[in-house]
């Protein structure tokens, strides 16, 4: 997921994807451990766009930018 992507969406937008990048993540770290055949670039891109939608809701909790325009 990209910055600009995630900046475009609202918060509640926000929360609903963090839930399902965090479950996602569950999922991969699961599979990880049972069996060979994952992928670990993946884990890498879902931590990281977890990241990003952790920054931007603290940016605008803070009120360091608000929701930018579509």
């Amino acid at each position: 997921m990209k910055i600009e992507e995630v900046r475009s969406k609202t918060d509640s937008e926000l929360r609903f994807d963090l839930g399902n990048l965090k479950k996602e993540l569950f999922d991969l770290r699961f599979r990880s451990t049972t069996e060979t055949s994952t992928d670990p670039s993946r884990v890498k891109v879902v931590r990281r766009s977890i990241a990003r939608v952790n920054t931007v809701l603290h940016e605008r909790h803070i009120g360091v930018r608000g929701q930018e325009t579509r």
